[in-house]
């Protein structure tokens, strides 16, 4: 297996904050790699270094294999607001480009066509300066996977795509035989796509390989491991503190190297691994809350044309937790400002309808767009409770940077922090788990589970939504909007349910019509029809119906197989790569089966 990439001591800090020190690590080709720590700790850092942006403090070793085809994805793509989408991409594409013939050329564009109509970017001329932030994301993306390079590094690829989008990347990504490294906190995304995960933590890297949750064991399981060995080490310093303290006239000489092993063991001893929680109890209390929220009645908005809600009726109760979902643009974050009041007096969208707010309601708006922090500010300036922050993970050495200092997710933790503080009894949130690591995610869950007011959350989060909301607001676009009692993945699976039925009602129908035209030229022609008897299957077709049953049950079995031996952590790296690709030749078979099999079952 080929090494795509060695690093070898490479280091950064910023000020007297170490990001990572002298870290190394390798890549080979297959593997699926998510980068994961907290917030501040250098992921991007590391990314812009990789990509030749930034540079190592320690000098150090950065060597990718020669004549590999490369594509970086950051967090912030660069791009010409006056120019169309198509020419935005092929002007950003000469490294992949320079130097092919027409025809490969040709190819190129097609595939970039192909992508961008499966992000649901159907107009390759519209200008760039009139996409949406998650529009824009996906032209990067487009770009990137146009290039069919070998290696793909990508800073956080899910960040503002909607769930459709960032279903269709991570099918693709699955089936790909590419090599990838990706900072990711999305962790349905993460199991689905990579079959490594690398973590960033007190400035060294650790590799495990498997799934989420067999990353999440083997952590514990390290953790618990150096936290017994400092035990170990206490006792030992016990016992040389003793010696010390009783023989001091043995100080000297050939006790020496004693009195210097003690201090080290003083210093080992000391390094107990604490993980760094977020305290929240101190901000579960909300205000009381009435038994009137919000009630909407025939509520409607126009944006010239656009229809972006229409003749909405709800009234929002006491403790539900409601979920919001939908593609890009279509009127989630509106309809949030409509909730909350937060209209602007001259948007020249026209609203109609009924909006009533209960009196005793207190709403903590968490939008996209609602962080002002002056860069110049501190933490503290901004926060003046140095318990608090502590608990939210800024320590005492961190009160005194500035915002400007601050990385993105650390700012949207701060900005968080300032809206549960105001103890809302209805707390709205607009995309929270953008920028947040899966720490931070974690403790959030557990504290919105706890909440005890009413909850609405829009978001692109699938694991976020399943842990939390009691039903979603499906926004299906031109207004409309359907209200689905269960968590997204059972949403999902209805979909795809009805999905089937829809295309199996329309394959009887296509060959109703058929028989109808076919009836309706034999009466023409003055042909007697003869009497239509019913088809059954022929032998070999039935032959074929029983093995595709058979062929279904043994997939589904080798699938479930496969899937426990990948999570159990302990499959070596070429079974495992081995096992992941195989699960994605089973899907691919499974769906070619199913197909074949509705049309026999038809034909009976």
């Amino acid at each position: 297996m080929a090494s795509y990439l060695q690093i070898e001591n490479i280091s950064k800090s910023y000020g007297p904050k170490i990001l990572f020190e002298k870290i190394g690590f390798n890549i080979n080709e297959g593997d699926k790699i998510a980068l994961i720590a907290p917030n501040g700790t250098g992921k991007t850092s590391l990314m812009r270094i990789l990509a030749g942006k930034d540079k190592s403090d320690s000098g150090g070793k950065i060597m990718f294999l020669k004549d590999i085809k490369i594509a970086f994805l950051e967090q912030d793509y660069d791009f010409d607001p006056e120019k169309t989408i198509f020419d935005q991409i092929m002007s950003s594409s000469t490294e992949f480009t320079a130097g092919l013939d027409q025809e490969h050329l040709w190819e190129y564009e097609h595939r970039v066509v192909k992508f961008l109509t499966n992000f649901n970017l159907p107009n390759p001329e519209q200008l760039m300066k009139e996409l949406s932030g998650g529009e824009v994301k996906r032209v990067a993306l487009t770009q990137m996977l146009a290039s069919e390079a070998e290696f793909f590094i990508m800073d956080e690829p899910t960040n503002h795509l909607d769930i459709d989008a960032i279903e269709f990347l991570e099918g693709y990504l699955g089936r790909s035989r590419c090599t990838l490294l990706m900072v990711t906190h999305d962790r349905y995304f993460l199991d689905r796509v990579c079959n490594i995960v690398m973590e960033m933590d007190h400035g060294a890297v650790y590799t495990y390989k498997g799934n989420y949750q067999n990353y999440l064991e083997k952590r514990e399981e390290r953790i618990t491991n150096y936290n017994a060995e400092t035990d170990k080490v206490r006792n030992i310093l016990r016992r040389e503190l003793e010696w010390i303290r009783s023989t001091p006239c043995a100080r000297t000489g050939k006790a020496r190297y004693r009195i210097n092993a003690f201090y080290d063991l003083k210093d080992r001893a000391s390094q107990v691994y604490t993980q760094k929680q977020v305290n929240m109890d101190p901000m579960k209390g909300s205000t009381r809350l009435g038994t009137k929220i919000i009630n909407c009645k025939d509520l409607s908005f126009y944006y010239g044309d656009q229809c972006y809600l229409d003749k909405f009726t709800y009234n929002f109760q006491r403790y539900e937790k409601v979920g919001i979902v939908g593609r890009n643009g279509a009127g989630k974050s509106t309809f949030l400002n409509i909730l909350t009041g937060n209209m602007f007096e001259d948007d020249p969208g026209i609203m109609t309808g009924i909006i009533e707010r209960g009196e005793s309601l207190k709403i903590g708006y968490y939008h996209q767009s609602g962080m002002s922090f002056n860069p110049q500010d501190t933490v503290l300036d901004i926060v003046n409770d140095t318990w608090l922050l502590n608990r939210f993970l800024f320590p005492h050495e961190m009160l005194n940077n500035k915002i400007e200092k601050l990385s993105g997710g650390e700012k949207r933790r701060l900005y968080l922090l300032t809206i549960l503080m105001q103890q809302p009894n209805l707390l709205i949130l607009d995309e929270p788990t953008n920028d947040l690591d899966i720490v931070t995610l974690n403790i959030l869950e557990e504290y919105l589970k706890e909440f005890g007011g009413s909850l609405i959350i829009v978001s692109h989060d699938r694991h976020f939504l399943d842990k939390l909301v009691d039903h979603l607001f499906i926004f299906c676009g031109n207004g409309l909007v359907k209200d689905f009692v269960g968590s997204y993945s059972e949403y999902r699976e209805f979909i795809k349910e009805y999905e089937a039925e829809q295309r199996s009602q329309a394959r009887a129908e296509e060959k109703a019509a058929k028989e109808k035209a076919a009836k309706e030229a034999a009466k023409a022609t003055g042909i007697a029809e003869a009497p239509a008897k019913k088809k059954k299957l022929t032998y070999k077709e039935q032959k074929e119906l029983e093995q595709l049953e058979k062929d279904l049950e043994a997939l589904a079995a080798e699938k479930d197989e496969l899937e426990s031996a990948l999570g159990s952590g302990s499959l070596p790296y070429d079974q495992l790569q081995a096992a992941s690709q195989r699960i994605g030749e089973i899907i691919a078979l499974t769906d070619e089966k199913e197909f074949r099999l509705l049309e026999l079952y038809e034909l009976q």
